[in-house]
């Protein structure tokens, strides 16, 4: 790709972007968010035409009017959100589109026969004949792949691709990545996770506001410099610092054999991380459940503590409970059986106001729908919930909120805006400090670094971490394990609406979350990855 510019009206995506991918090669496309990394792809897949620029696949110039025309060139893309029928079998899905019949007739045993011969052949383990909706993520994600194998897809791109895998999952997929550039396929990685470039590619392009700002060999480089040449100053982070879960590049049979075995724990950055096991529990769960209607139920007598000075780390894959229970313990909605306290004040039925009024502050998941109102301005969002605070209304009077916008980082400081004018980072820094200039005893972090940037992320930490020093108790639950393991001083992980594990964070690799991640128990950590690829 050279010289590739893209504009959205008044914003540039692309500015004069060049990008070279070698033949045979795992290529990483990383930058913060709004670095322009997916409309580049997208580009490539011929989702979006370039204003200007040239594309070259193979030596051949090269211009893409669709998708179909990219497929046609030899180029797939596997979306962050699979396009998958639910209903359909695997073979059925991978055929779609590109049936081969016989006097004009779809015969399903051809399908899976051609798919079970695809799939061996690259060493993908899937069941052709299974149902789509009955499989696990990681199993859809190969689903996929093969479709893009089956139309002989030479380049392969992959957005975002463990961005909802367990670390088994994840292991799984980098095995298979790696033996289709052994078979020759070129493979395009967008990601954000530093330590998996680090382990699976063979170069990568960091853009910057648009713009390609480096090439690096990944053998050369290591993650700071990554993060430094990603937002274009040098950054702390935790989560750069943890190894808590290293994902092995590819290894001789020797090293392998030296390695085997081998635990690999964690190393936790800098932080001053210790469990406050005598602290005074702040929030308290006592066999919580939710269950709607005769559907299984989302929560299942859900028992913990979260004390004085504490991060208590909720891991899982998404959809295992994690957000029904944010809202059971924030009163949005009411558990169906159970208790919970707040210090030692039940707050079992009480609406959320009366549960911040107790000493509750959030950090919600979702931070457009349930953090702001798009359309008020920062100074207004920053009053949501404290506006009968006669304090803090007096605080935000004048160059008081521009303070408190200084303090917290937003960029531009400005209380006249609307919330909608900001960066998601920016918005996120916002909702950060409304909640956490509350003197909540009590936090409750969802998800509180989904899709923000790398400079807001150190933010974010830091003052997670000075809370924690403070006293304050805190609920922190993210689908991202390094930052789990980085940041909290207990783990959990939920499965199914359940507490399936707790434990103190001494020794916790990725690999152990995995296991309990996926319903196993410790002692499946020998057993085959999920999908049957060892």
């Amino acid at each position: 790709m050279i010289e590739v510019t893209r504009r959205f009206a008044r914003v540039v995506a692309n500015d004069r972007v060049n990008l070279r991918v070698e033949p045979g090669e795992i290529h990483a496309i990383v930058g913060e968010n709004g670095a322009g990394k997916s409309t580049l792809m997208k580009i490539l897949y011929g989702l979006y035409r370039p204003d200007s620029g040239t594309i070259r696949v193979h030596g051949r110039e090269v211009h893409f009017r669709s998708p179909a025309d990219a497929i046609a060139a030899g180029i797939g893309m596997v979306h962050q959100h699979f396009m998958l029928i639910q209903t359909f079998t695997v073979a059925e899905n991978v055929v779609l589109g590109d049936e081969r019949t016989r006097r004009g007739l779809f015969f399903p045993d051809d399908a899976v026969r051609r798919v079970a011969e695809l799939a061996k052949g690259f060493q993908i383990a899937v069941d052709p004949a299974a149902r789509v909706g009955d499989l696990s993520v990681g199993q859809q994600q190969r689903v996929e792949i093969l479709k893009i194998l089956y139309r002989q897809a030479d380049i392969i791109i992959l957005d975002e691709p463990t961005a909802v895998l367990t670390p088994q999952e994840t292991d799984a997929l980098f095995d298979t990545v790696r033996s289709l550039r052994a078979q020759g396929k070129t493979i395009i990685i967008i990601t954000h996770k530093l330590r998996e470039v680090m382990a699976l590619s063979d170069r990568l392009t960091i853009l910057r506001a648009g713009r390609n700002v480096a090439t690096l060999v990944t053998a050369e480089t290591n993650p700071e410099e990554i993060a430094r040449l990603m937002v274009g100053r040098s950054i702390s982070l935790p989560v750069l610092a943890l190894d808590a879960h290293p994902i092995a590049p590819s290894a001789t049979p020797e090293e392998s054999d030296q390695d085997a075995g081998a635990p690999r724990t964690t190393e936790r950055a800098e932080v001053a991380l210790s469990p406050s096991a005598n602290g005074k529990p702040v929030l308290r769960l006592e066999e919580v459940s939710l269950q709607r209607k005769a559907a299984p139920p989302l929560l299942s007598d859900v028992t913990f503590d979260v004390r004085q000075g504490e991060i208590l780390g909720i891991a899982g894959v998404e959809g295992n409970g994690q957000r029904e229970l944010v809202e059971v313990i924030t009163g949005l909605t009411r558990p169906t059986h159970g208790r919970i306290w707040i210090l030692d004040r039940e707050v079992t039925q009480f609406p959320p106001r009366e549960k911040f009024a107790a000493g509750l502050a959030c950090i919600p998941e979702d931070r457009q729908r349930q953090g702001l109102i798009l359309d008020f301005t920062l100074r207004e969002n920053l009053l949501l919930g404290r506006h009968h605070e006669p304090h803090f209304r007096r605080q935000l009077r004048g160059e008081g909120c521009r303070r408190l916008l200084e303090e917290f980082d937003v960029r531009p400081p400005d209380p006249r805006l609307r919330a909608s004018q900001l960066s998601g980072g920016n918005q996120q820094k916002v909702i950060v400090a409304r909640e956490m200039t509350r003197g909540a005893p009590l936090l409750v972090a969802a998800q509180p670094t989904r899709g923000i940037d790398l400079g807001a992320i150190e933010f974010i930490h830091r003052k997670l971490l000075e809370m924690r020093a403070n006293g304050v108790a805190i609920l922190l639950i993210s689908a991202e394990l390094t930052e789990i393991l980085a940041l909290s001083d207990r783990v959990a992980v939920m499965f199914g609406g359940r507490i399936v594990f707790m434990a103190e964070n001494r020794g916790l690799t990725e690999h152990d979350l995995g296991i309990h991640m996926a319903g196993g128990s410790k002692n499946d950590a020998s057993a085959t990855p999920l999908g049957g690829i060892a």
